[in-house]
């Protein structure tokens, strides 16, 4: 009998669970995109719309190679406070990877649209109530720029870039060895030019590929301190010491372009949003690292500004 009542009640946890779940897909003239919503049982809620960063990160915040769960956490941890959110495949991306026929014929300007649509169907359901744009990483720009148009009721920068992508790509291969910076900057600048290149060494043809340069243009044109200025709702931009990728100045720079916005510090949070070190080494091991929970805080500091 003991059994029985085990079973039963991990059957009815497992069916709570999934109640709680949707999948939703939003319709586009190329095909299907597919995110999940997660939502607390009490209705009126709040609704924040989770966009993911740079690359084949998906709805997790997982790519092929590394799964850390940061995206997934964030979305439960908001439940957890009684907060709905909507977290999405991009196009091109796990269960939305048919929507685009080819690369080379993705823009910047696909990821700001579907954000839109995506926030208009979101916003008509009655259920929730403020809806909240959250980007991370690239993301960030992404969700400040459909954030003009559709204007939320908040936005929420995450581990966002400061500056434009060509500059953060610039600093981020300074990292790399000298030889890599120099194969790499003069095709960044004819990029920056509007001009795509053929001949791309085998060492860096992942990050310049000719299918994936008519994306890269398309988004050196945007500059995120002089697109956050124009946001006009309150807006949250948070930032982790430990992150390797952006930095503090970033988060300052952001803050400094728009005279509605908080700026929280959060110490030894890596990009990823977990405590980490800052060595290099250690500090990229915990990208693959699923267990790792969030940095403690961070939910906390989301949830005040939603909810205030």
């Amino acid at each position: 009998m003991k059994h029985v009542l085990t079973l039963l009640c991990f059957l009815f946890a497992t069916i709570f669970t999934l109640a709680q779940e949707e999948i939703i897909v939003l319709e586009t003239p190329t095909g299907n995109i597919e995110g999940t919503l997660l939502v607390p049982s009490k209705g009126n809620i709040p609704l924040v719309l989770i966009i993911a960063g740079s690359g084949p990160t998906d709805r997790d915040g997982n790519s092929d190679s590394l799964k850390n769960n940061s995206l997934k956490m964030l979305a439960q941890g908001l439940y957890n406070n009684n907060i709905a959110s909507f977290r999405f495949d991009k196009r091109g991306i796990a269960k939305s990877a048919k929507v685009m026929i080819a690369e080379e014929d993705l823009r910047f300007e696909h990821y700001i649209r579907d954000v839109q649509q995506w926030y208009l169907l979101l916003k008509n359901d009655s259920r929730f109530s403020p809806v909240i744009i959250l980007g991370h990483s690239e993301g960030s720009l992404i969700g400040m720029i459909a954030s003009q148009d559709v204007i939320p009721d908040k936005f929420i920068s995450l581990a966002g870039p400061g500056v434009s992508m060509q500059a953060t790509l610039k600093r981020q291969l300074a990292d790399q060895p000298p030889y890599i910076l120099s194969m790499s900057l003069p095709i960044i600048e004819q990029l920056e030019k509007g001009k795509t290149v053929d001949s791309i060494p085998p060492l860096i043809n992942i990050l310049f590929r000719p299918s994936v340069q008519p994306y890269l243009i398309s988004s050196f044109k945007y500059d995120p301190a002089v697109e956050i200025s124009k946001v006009k709702c309150p807006v949250l931009i948070i930032q982790g010491t430990t992150d390797i990728q952006i930095q503090v100045e970033d988060a300052k720079k952001l803050a400094g372009s728009n005279s509605n916005s908080e700026l929280v510090i959060i110490e030894g949070m890596n990009h990823i949003l977990k405590e980490a070190d800052a060595n290099r080494f250690l500090n990229l091991r915990t990208y693959g690292d699923p267990n790792l929970e969030l940095k403690q805080g961070l939910i906390e500091k989301i949830t005040k500004f939603i909810v205030e």
